[in-house]
C-alpha cells in the first residue's frame, strides 16, 4: 500500500508539510519518473493559473470549462507576461529612431482593443455559464417538441443521441459528470413519451443545479416552462 493511502494522524502533518514546502502532492513511494514528472508539472501550471480555470485533458486551460471572468484573468495575466517581456527587450534599443519605428509598425500592424474587441462577449466563444444556459435551452425544447407517443424507432434514436451528446459536449468536466449521473440506478434516458423524457430532463437539469446550489425546478410544471407558457398568460 503507498505511504499516502496510509489514514494516520502524524503521517497526514508529515505529509500536509511535504506539500506545503515543495509545493507539490507527495506522491506513492513507488511512483515512476513519469508519474512524479507529471505530477510537478501539474502542481506547477495549477499555481500559475487565475482562480476558477480548469484544465482540459490536454493539459491546456479549456475556455469552455470555464467562466468568462476566470477566463479574462489568464488572458490578461498573459497579456501582461507578454508586454513586460516586450518592454525588457525593447529597453535594450540604443536607437531611438529605430525604436520609434519598431513601435509605429506595431502599431499599424495591431490595432487597438477597442477596434478588435465588440463592447459585447455575445460574438465571443462561451464560457462554460453560457454554453450551459444555451444547453438547457436546446434540451428543453427538444423535450417540448419530442412527440407525446413516439415510435420505438425514435425512442431509440433519442436515447442514443443523449448518450452520444454526453459525450460530444464541449466542457470535459460537464460531459463526465452528466455519464456519470447517467450510469446510476433510474437516470438512464427515459424516453417512452413526451412527459416522461421531459420530466426526465428536469431531474437531469435540477441534478446540475443541486451540485451548483441553485433551486430546485418544480418538474411538474416543465411543460409550462418549455412547451405551452405558464398558465396565467405571461408568456402570451
Amino acid at each position: 500500500m503507498p505511504v499516502t493511502s496510509l489514514d494516520l494522524p502524524i503521517l497526514a502533518r508529515f505529509l500536509c508539510a511535504v506539500e506545503s514546502t515543495t509545493g507539490m502532492p507527495p506522491q506513492p513511494l513507488d511512483a515512476t519518473p513519469e508519474q512524479r514528472e507529471a505530477a510537478a508539472q501539474a502542481a506547477s501550471t495549477a499555481k500559475e493559473l487565475p482562480k476558477g480555470v480548469v484544465l482540459g485533458p490536454d493539459g491546456k486551460p479549456c475556455r469552455t470549462c470555464t467562466s468568462a471572468a476566470s477566463w479574462k484573468a489568464l488572458t490578461q495575466r498573459a497579456k501582461h507576461s507578454t508586454n513586460t517581456t516586450t518592454s525588457a527587450t525593447a529597453s535594450t534599443t540604443t536607437n531611438p529612431t529605430t525604436a520609434a519605428a519598431v513601435a509605429s509598425s506595431s502599431s499599424s500592424a495591431h490595432p487597438t482593443t477597442s477596434q478588435t474587441t465588440p463592447s459585447s462577449l455575445s460574438t465571443c466563444p462561451p464560457d462554460v455559464d453560457q454554453l450551459g444556459r444555451s444547453t438547457w435551452t436546446l434540451l428543453h425544447s427538444i423535450t417540448g417538441a419530442y412527440p407525446a407517443s413516439p415510435s420505438p424507432t425514435l425512442q431509440s434514436e433519442t436515447s442514443t443521441f443523449i448518450r452520444t451528446f454526453a459525450k460530444l459536449y464541449p466542457c470535459w468536466v460537464c460531459a463526465d459528470d452528466f455519464q456519470a449521473w447517467m450510469r446510476r440506478p433510474g437516470n438512464a434516458p427515459r424516453v417512452s413519451s413526451r412527459d416522461e423524457f421531459g420530466r426526465w430532463m428536469c431531474d437531469a437539469h435540477n441534478a446540475v443545479n443541486e451540485k451548483l446550489g441553485k433551486e430546485r425546478f418544480d418538474c411538474a410544471r416543465w411543460e409550462e416552462r418549455w412547451r405551452t407558457g405558464w398558465r396565467d398568460g405571461s408568456c402570451d
